[in-house]
C-alpha cells in the first residue's frame, strides 16, 4: 500500500490525490465514456449503447487493492478495469458491453489517463509557482537597494543587493513555469491508436471529440511509441524543481547560524529538534533540496525509455508514469513549501550590513538596483498571477 508517512512530506496532499488511486481509475473511466460517446457521435454506435457505456462508468466501483492486484498480474490496469465495466455495461444490454474499449488499447487507456491527471497537476503547479514568484518579487522590490556581501564560489565576493538576488529567484521560478507551461500546452494530448497505432474501426472524428471533451490536444497521429512530448513534461518538472532548489539553497546558506542574514518565518511546531527543541531549522528547505536532489535521476529514468521498440514499447512507456507522477509530486511539494518561506522570509538588515563590512570589500553595489528594476518589469502577469500589481 501507498506511504503516507514516506510520501507526505515530500509532495502536498493536493498532488497525492491528483495521482492517486481513485484519480487514476476516475480518468480511466472518463477515457471509456468519451470514446463510447465520440464512436456514437460519428455513427459508429447508437446513442442507446453510448448511454448504457456511460451508466456503467458511473456505477463502476471497485476495491483498490483487488484491483492492483488484478492489475499486476495482467501487466495492465486495462485489463481487468475494461472487465469489471463490460460486466457492468452487459446489464444495459449487448450492445452497450459490446461497445466498452472498442478500437483502444490498454496504452490508448493509460496514456490518456496519465495526461488528464498531468493535466490536473500542472495547475496545481502553475498556482502555487505564481505564488513563490509573487513572493521572491516582493523581496527584490522592498530590498532593490539593500547592500549585502555577494558571494562567488563560497566566498566574499563583492557587494550586491538583496533585491537583486531575489529579482535572479524570481525569474528563475517564473522561467520554470513558463516552461512547464509550454512543454505542458504541447504535450497533454489524447493517446488513441488502436492495437497498433492505425486506428482500426475508428475515424479522425472520434480523436477529435474526444480530446475536446477530456480538454487535451489532439494529435495529428497516435503518439504511442514516440515520448518525446512527455519527457519534455518530465524535463521540464525537473528544472522548475532545480529552480526552486536553488532559491532553498540560498536562503539555507543565509540562514546558518555564523551568518545570519535571513531565517524561515517562525511556525508553531515546525523547524525544531527531537533534541534541541530550541534549534529553528529551514525545513522549508530542506524539502526543496531534498525534491532537487531526486527529481533528475526521475527525468533521466523518463529520457532513457525514449528509444520506443517498434509499434508498443517493452518496459519503457511502462516506467513513465511513475516517474513522472513523482516528479509532479515533488514539484509541488518543493512549491508549497518554499512559497511560505518566501512570503514571511525574515530578513535581517544590520547582519547583511555586519557581513560586508566584515568581508571590506567596500559599498558600491553597482547597478543592482537598475538590474532589479529591470528583472520586475520582464515579468509579465502570467509569471506571477493576477495580482501583479502587487509586485
Amino acid at each position: 500500500m501507498a506511504s503516507l508517512l514516506r510520501d507526505r512530506p515530500a509532495a502536498s496532499a493536493e498532488m497525492l490525490a491528483a495521482f492517486g488511486d481513485e484519480s487514476l481509475i476516475a480518468a480511466a473511466l472518463r477515457f471509456e465514456a468519451a470514446l463510447a460517446r465520440a464512436l456514437a457521435a460519428e455513427g459508429l454506435a447508437t446513442p442507446e449503447a453510448a448511454a448504457g457505456v456511460e451508466r456503467a462508468c458511473a456505477a463502476f466501483s471497485a476495491d483498490v487493492a483487488e484491483l492492483a492486484e488484478a492489475a499486476a498480474h495482467a501487466g495492465t490496469l486495462a485489463i481487468p478495469l475494461v472487465r469489471r465495466l463490460k460486466a457492468l455495461a452487459a446489464r444495459e444490454g449487448p450492445e452497450a458491453e459490446a461497445l466498452v474499449h472498442r478500437g483502444a488499447s490498454s496504452q490508448d487507456l493509460a496514456d490518456t489517463a496519465l495526461m488528464l491527471q498531468s493535466k490536473a497537476g500542472a495547475a496545481l503547479i502553475l498556482a502555487e509557482g505564481r505564488r513563490m514568484a509573487r513572493g521572491a518579487a516582493r523581496i527584490a522590490r522592498r530590498h532593490a537597494a539593500t547592500p549585502m556581501l555577494g558571494r562567488t564560489l563560497l566566498q566574499p565576493a563583492r557587494p550586491i543587493t538583496l533585491g537583486l538576488k531575489a529579482a535572479g529567484w524570481t525569474l528563475g521560478v517564473a522561467g520554470a513555469l513558463r516552461r512547464l507551461e509550454r512543454e505542458a500546452d504541447q504535450g497533454l494530448m489524447l493517446q488513441l491508436g488502436g492495437a497498433a497505432g492505425t486506428m482500426s474501426g475508428l475515424t479522425p472524428g472520434v480523436a477529435r471529440r474526444m480530446a475536446d471533451e477530456l480538454g487535451l490536444r489532439a494529435p495529428g497521429i497516435p503518439w504511442h511509441a514516440r515520448r518525446e512530448a512527455l519527457a519534455g513534461i518530465a524535463a521540464a518538472l525537473a528544472i522548475l524543481v532545480g529552480a526552486v532548489g536553488k532559491v532553498a539553497r540560498d536562503v539555507a546558506l543565509m540562514a546558518e547560524g555564523e551568518v545570519g542574514e535571513a531565517t524561515e518565518p517562525a511556525v508553531p511546531g515546525r523547524g525544531g529538534s527531537s533534541s534541541m527543541p530550541d534549534k529553528r531549522n529551514p525545513t522549508g528547505c530542506q524539502a526543496a533540496l531534498s525534491a532537487a536532489i531526486r527529481a533528475p535521476g526521475l527525468c533521466a529514468g523518463v529520457i532513457a525509455g525514449l528509444p520506443q521498440e517498434h509499434e508498443r514499447g517493452l518496459g519503457g512507456w511502462q516506467a513513465e508514469a511513475p516517474a513522472l507522477a513523482a516528479l509532479f509530486e515533488l514539484a509541488h511539494g518543493a512549491l508549497a513549501s518554499m512559497a511560505p518561506v518566501i512570503e514571511g522570509l525574515v530578513v535581517d538588515e544590520t547582519a547583511l550590513a555586519r557581513n560586508l563590512a566584515a568581508a571590506g570589500v567596500g559599498d558600491d553595489v553597482g547597478l543592482s538596483a537598475e538590474l532589479t528594476r529591470r528583472a520586475l518589469a520582464s515579468l509579465d502577469r502570467d509569471d506571477v498571477g493576477p495580482d501583479r500589481a502587487d509586485v
